[in-house]
């Protein structure tokens, strides 16, 4: 059996091989930036950055990163795609500055005769050629076998043969990728097992692809299979369904399989937003490693196992990523979430305030599935300044409004005990809720809504379009200017929720005025 090696590499292809990604295209600039995170940050041990002879932006591109990388002492560690085109590509990488190639052959029969249209001793004779031009300009050479996966299974002799006209042909790497990623991780551990037994003297790269699901299983397959190197992408880009991601391939490598990788873990979250940001492909909120909410939270049993000793808690923790749990607040948040939060944020709230504060927490929870940490001292502050009477309430509202077109509410409340419904239109929406109240006031309570002296809208900071809205309304009352506040997921209905605080107000008031010249 091959002996596992306790240092593996891993070469990113983020630049090359997830740019073939539909619709993802990194401008220079965007992968210079990239490639420099990657090799001194997170401390990958090469990069792949582009195909040769692909277009002049992206030789600007690799000249610039070969540039860096030389001044920085990472030499040979970039290297760029070629073809078996003898010069061409050869030429290519070395006006960018470069210093090895991946030759790209045909690592499969059938990719060879039918996309070639030549036999296995033409294909060699052309790759060898390009292999000897390249060494004679001081290139370090690594070869793909493009298909191998296809080829070892259905025609293996043919890639024994390749394979055996290159070994002393001065590679370095010879890379074998499952290019349409049908391998499962049985199948990987037996045909590289294989390999490495045949050719104990070469190196091996395994290139995965992720249209299985597998990519991260079949990882670990060849790493004991004993590969010395591991080809990924940050978030899992590539064609199709991506390749392997490095996050998880890195802190899998690290905590299941006990290996020496380079990576520094506290850049990964860092290098995954920059890609996202430049790619424009969103990760998804549940990934490994790197999904938005992935150290979070959401069962209030959950934040008190935590509280009580972190019961929920594993390796795989937040801070080895320069992350941090949170603890989600909604319709499933007990007392031990609202403290987990509260401590966050660095706020102390009595237990009759937390009871308040969490019963309306649940009561948004079951209209919005998450609450914030940002949101929440919109919520303290609404609830704190919420009052216990209530000698108006809102049953039921709709509010529609359309382009070029006046808004209308409909509304029923109960005020002083008083069932009304009203509809009222305005120049907005919450111009049309204000005319349907103030007919019921007006008409069957002697009162109106005080002017609006001034109207403030705020979302938390870096708050999402779905987030907790805070409406504060400056009421022109005859005793001065008053303010009260609204807090709802939606904006018309935060200015809507800071009207009822008015009137209630102003309505207590007057019942109390009534009862004190009554006495």
């Amino acid at each position: 059996m091959s002996s596992t090696p306790s240092h593996i590499q891993l070469m990113d292809t983020t630049l090359r091989d997830g740019e073939q990604t539909q619709g993802v295209s990194f401008s220079p600039d965007e992968k210079e930036n990239i490639a420099k995170v990657l090799l001194q940050s997170l401390r990958v041990d090469r990069i792949e950055v582009a195909s040769a002879r692909v277009s002049d932006g992206e030789k600007d591109a690799v000249s610039r990163i070969n540039k860096w990388a030389k001044q920085e002492g990472f030499d040979g560690r970039v290297e760029v795609l070629g073809f078996v085109d003898h010069h061409r590509s050869v030429d290519w990488i070395i006006e960018a500055g470069g210093q090895v190639i991946n030759l790209l052959t045909k690592g499969s029969e059938k990719h060879c005769r039918e996309q070639l249209k030549k036999s296995l001793a033409e294909h060699v004779a052309e790759i060898l050629l390009t292999i000897e031009y390249a060494i004679s300009k001081g290139l370090t050479v690594n070869v793909y076998l493009e298909d191998w996966s296809n080829g070892y299974k259905n025609s293996p002799d043919y890639v024994f043969k390749l394979m055996d006209s290159l070994k002393n042909a001065g590679i370095n790497h010879f890379m074998l990728p499952d290019t349409l990623g049908v391998m499962s991780p049985d199948e990987v551990y037996d045909s590289l097992h294989d390999m490495c037994q045949r050719y104990p003297d070469l190196q091996f790269d395994f290139h995965p692809h992720n249209d299985y699901g597998l990519a991260t299983a079949n990882v670990m397959a060849a790493v004991r299979a004993g590969v010395s190197a591991i080809h990924c992408t940050v978030n899992c880009l590539g064609e199709r369904a991506g390749n392997a991601s490095i996050a998880e391939v890195a802190v899998v490598l690290r905590d299941k399989m006990n290996m020496d990788i380079n990576i520094d873990e506290s850049h990964m979250f860092r290098i995954s937003n920059m890609v996202e940001n430049f790619s424009g492909k969103r990760v998804a909120a549940n990934a490994p490693v790197i999904g938005a909410d992935v150290f979070t939270q959401t069962a209030g049993i959950h934040a008190d196992g935590d509280n009580k000793g972190g019961l929920y808690k594993t390796e795989l923790g937040p801070e080895r990523f320069s992350r941090s749990h949170s603890y989600a607040l909604g319709k499933m948040s007990g007392k031990a979430s609202l403290l987990k939060n509260l401590e966050q944020l660095g706020l102390e709230l009595s237990e009759e305030n937390q009871k308040k504060v969490l019963a309306q927490i649940v009561h948004l929870g079951d209209s919005k599935q998450i609450i914030t940490t940002e949101d929440l001292p919109f919520i303290i502050a609404d609830v704190l300044e919420s009052n216990s009477y209530q000698h108006i309430k809102l049953l039921n509202c709709s509010i529609s409004s359309g382009y070029d077109l006046p808004a209308t509410a409909s509304i029923h409340v109960i005020v002083n005990g008083e069932s009304h419904y009203k509809a009222g239109s305005g120049n907005g929406g919450f111009d049309a809720f204000m005319a349907a109240i103030n007919k019921i006031l007006e008409e069957h309570h002697h009162y109106k809504l005080p002017d609006l002296a001034d109207y403030e809208v705020r979302i938390p900071r870096g708050g999402h379009s779905d987030a907790l809205t805070e409406c504060i309304i400056t009421w022109d009352c005859v005793d001065g200017l008053r303010k009260t506040r609204g807090v709802h997921a939606n904006q018309v209905f935060a200015a809507v929720s800071a009207a009822l605080k008015i009137i209630n107000i102003q309505l207590h008031e007057r019942n109390q005025n009534n009862l004190n010249n009554f006495n």
